[in-house]
Formats: structure tokens, sequence, C-alpha cells
């Protein structure tokens, strides 16, 4: 989805929740004229800064890099939002995943709003003097942006707990003798980072399909708690899966990029003993992995977590004792499987292929992968998509928890960390899911959305800002 695709959607919501009497009814005679500046402000960024890294390579070129830090909106917390180093960022793409995160912290009432970073570097093109000298640059040129109780940033695509930790020793050198330790996340545990976070968001994406199939759906037996219509598609198609693993049937998998996500995600299938899964197809930037009766994911772990791609001939595949057919990337959106974890990057799944995709439940581990287009196609076929702002939370909820240990001089441990992930998944879950299928609100998506900007326009209210 595009940034004007989102705000397009907000719009749509925003228009809905006027004419429900029932919502905010106290506000009376100025209803429409709130709703018109509450749709106003959250379509509105607050602020996009823009600078350019001077940084000397190591060939003693000097090279001139775009960043960009974008803050949509603050009205539920600090700013808080990812940091990606790719050559593919640009002014737009950075816009439309900070008003993602302001929506995403909102859907699971995190006390944060929406902000995020981008560098126009790919980092295999760098050293790492290079990558730490881009790094520290960033900090130098937002500084009076950030800071643990402004703006708090966390890794993304193309930077790790390395990078965070890089710039929060860089933002103490700027600021000297003030609190620096919760102005970014996704840190070092020996720097004060959270126990589990680089695992949380696949870990979360994987509990946000289990939490639907396992907890809900086979928990739901009977159609006419089911609102009438696509909603019954949906629970049927559901209600399949859950008897395909009774029957002792695997549940296929394929999983789109085979990284910090998609690794995690499918490792939680491959081991799962509640759900019987056979991840028969996995993919990243260079290569596709098919085998039909399933492959050796914990293998495929090991090789990925060394070499930081999947292996892409057959003397590798062989080395780690790997079977598996090699095929190009692109080849992974139309595998006919059960289930597909899309963890790649923006928009795979477009108007342009929407007809050729074959699976049942997609799941958004990415950002945006799937554009507007496509997820009414899928939906009005009746197939579903646990949307992005719901299924990759884990990320920005374990942050969450670092930025309070590094209040609280205390170190939560990993088992304390997860569950507490897990089971704020789960309430989020519980509160998207159980609306939609029963109230048969139009779309999971929007029914995410609309959760999180009731949140939105509350606080707003609340606030006095829609005058």
């Amino acid at each position: 989805m595009t940034v004007h695709d989102t705000q397009n959607l907000i719009e749509s919501i925003m228009e809905s929740l006027y004419k429900d009497e029932n919502f905010l009814e106290e506000i009376g005679a100025d209803r429409e004229r709130y709703f018109q500046s509450g749709t106003e402000i959250l379509t509105t960024t607050d602020k996009i800064i823009k600078s350019y890294i001077r940084v000397s390579r190591d060939n003693r070129e000097i090279e001139r890099i775009p960043a960009y830090r974008v803050q949509h909106n603050n009205i539920a917390g600090f700013y808080k939002g990812g940091i990606r180093f790719s050559d593919q960022v640009n002014e737009s793409e950075v816009e439309n995943l900070a008003i993602l995160m302001t929506l995403k912290n909102a859907l699971h009432e995190l006390p944060y709003g929406g902000a995020k970073g981008g560098v126009v570097v790919h980092p295999n093109n760098y050293s790492k003097r290079e990558l730490n000298m881009i790094a520290k640059k960033y900090v130098q040129r937002f500084a009076p942006d950030i800071g643990p109780t402004r703006d708090i940033p966390a890794p993304d695509m193309g930077t790790n707990e390395e990078t965070m930790d890089w710039m929060v020793g860089e933002f103490k050198t700027i600021h000297p003798g003030k609190n620096y330790m919760g102005a970014f996340t996704g840190k070092s545990v020996e720097n004060g980072g959270a126990q589990g976070r680089r695992e949380a968001t696949g870990r979360g994406v994987y509990h946000s399909y289990k939490w639907l199939v396992e907890d809900w759906a086979s928990q739901t037996p009977d159609k006419n708690d089911i609102a009438e219509g696509i909603h019954r598609q949906q629970w049927q198609l559901l209600r399949d899966l859950v008897d395909k693993n009774i029957r002792t049937e695997k549940i296929t998998v394929a999983v789109q990029g085979f990284g910090n996500v998609g690794s995690v995600a499918a490792l939680q299938a491959y081991e799962c003993e509640d759900l019987d899964h056979a991840i028969t197809a996995v993919s990243d930037h260079q290569v596709m992995l098919r085998n039909k009766a399933g492959l050796d994911i914990p293998a495929l772990v090991e090789y990925q977590t060394k070499y930081r791609t999947l292996p892409v001939t057959e003397e590798a595949l062989q080395k780690y004792g790997i079977e598996a057919e090699i095929l190009q990337p692109e080849d992974l959106l139309t595998e006919e499987v059960d289930v597909m974890f899309l963890a790649a990057v923006e928009d795979q799944i477009t108007d342009l292929n929407k007809e050729l995709v074959k699976a049942k439940v997609f799941v958004e581990g990415a950002n945006a992968p799937i554009d507007r287009a496509a997820d009414e196609y899928l939906h009005n076929d009746g197939r579903i998509v646990i949307p992005d702002i719901l299924a990759n939370a884990g990320g920005v909820m374990v942050s969450y928890i670092e930025w309070k240990q590094d209040r609280v001089t205390y170190l939560y441990t990993e088992e304390e960390v997860l569950n507490d992930m897990i089971n704020h998944m789960s309430e989020s879950c519980e509160k998207v899911f159980v609306s939609y299928f029963k109230e048969g609100l139009p779309g999971i998506r929007s029914t995410c959305y609309v959760h999180a900007l009731k949140r939105l326009f509350t606080l707003l209210y609340r606030h006095g800002k829609l005058f």
C-alpha cells in the first residue's frame, strides 16, 4: 500500500466512524466539524525531515547520502519507529511507514506515536567502518528531533542491534550527562537491550496466525456465531485448516523473506506442537527453495545465520544436508500452499499479480506487502489477510519493554519479555478477530483501522485538539 492508499483508507474509516452515532455521541452538534478536523490531522504528517549525510569512503571519496526521519503523529505518546538502511528508501515510503506505526501503536494500545527513518544505502556495499560513520552521522543530523522522551528509533531493514549501539553511543556523546539509554531500542543486551528482541517480530507474526487458527477457529465450531456472507466463507476456510490438522495432515506453508522475521516465523511453524506444518517453500532476494515434503528449516536457519543468505547452489545444499529444488525468488508467490508468510518488502502482491497467488491465508510480516487492490480482491475471494499493523507488532511491543527497563534499570528475563509480548499480541488478536467475525465488519484490515482510529480520535478529542 502506498501513502495515498493508507491516507484514503483512513479517510474512509473516519467517515464510517462519523456515521456511527454510538461512537462518542457526547460530541453532539460539533460532530461534523470535529471529524473533519480529526481526519485532516490523522492524514497529515507532523514533520518530514530530510538531510544529507557526508561520508568518507574507504577509497577516500566523499559520498553524499540522502537520509530521512518522518514523524507522523504523537497524540498517543512519543514518536516511535525504526530506521532502515536500503537503496530503495524514498520520502513517500518512509512517510507511509510512519503512518502505519501510528496506527500499529494505537491498535495495540502502546503509549507511542508513529515515526520512521531511512538512509538510502545498501549495507552490503559498505564496509563496517563506513556503516559506523553513516550511523553516527545520522544521529548528528537528527539529534534535535530524537531522544527518550521525543522520538525513539529502533532497528529495521538493513540495521540491527550493532547499528543501534553505535547510534546510542553517538547520542550519548552529543548529550553528555543526559539520559541516553532510552533514546534507542533494539540495542544489544549488554548495552541495555531487551532479551528476545531480535526474535520478537517473527514470533509475534507466527502467533497472530496461530491464535486465529488454534485459539479461535478451533474453539468456534458453530457457523451461527459468525456474521453471514464472506465472513462465514473465511471461517470455513479456517475450520478446514483445523480439520486438516485433526486428520494429521500437514498444513503447507511458504515463507517469503528468510531474514530476521521470516526465518523466525518459519522455525516457529516448523517446531509448533499444536499445529503440524510442512514448510514447503522459502525465499530471499536471491533464490527460492522448494521441497513438497517439507524443508529442513533448522538447517536453513543455521546456514542463513552464518552466510546471511539462503544457499543458492547444489553444493551448498548438499553440504548442509538440505533437499530442495532451486528456483527463482519470484516463483514463491504463486506456490499452492495453505499459508503464506510475507516477510520481505512492500508491494509484493499487487493489482498486477493478485489473480496468480493461490495461498488461502496471508500473514504480513513485512510492512505493506499487499497493495489495496490486491487486499480487496483476496478478501472478496474469501481468503484471509492478517494485516501488518496487527501481525508484525511483536518488535515494538518488546521495544516498549526495553524502553521501560532502561528507565527503571531492571533487566527483564527473556521468558518475561516473550511471555509479555505473546499475551499482549493475544489480546490484540482477540479484539480484532472477534469483532470482525461476529460484527461483520468490512475486512480485517479495516477492522484494525477502526480500533486504531477510535483510540486516536478519542485522544485528540480528550486533549482538545479538534477545535
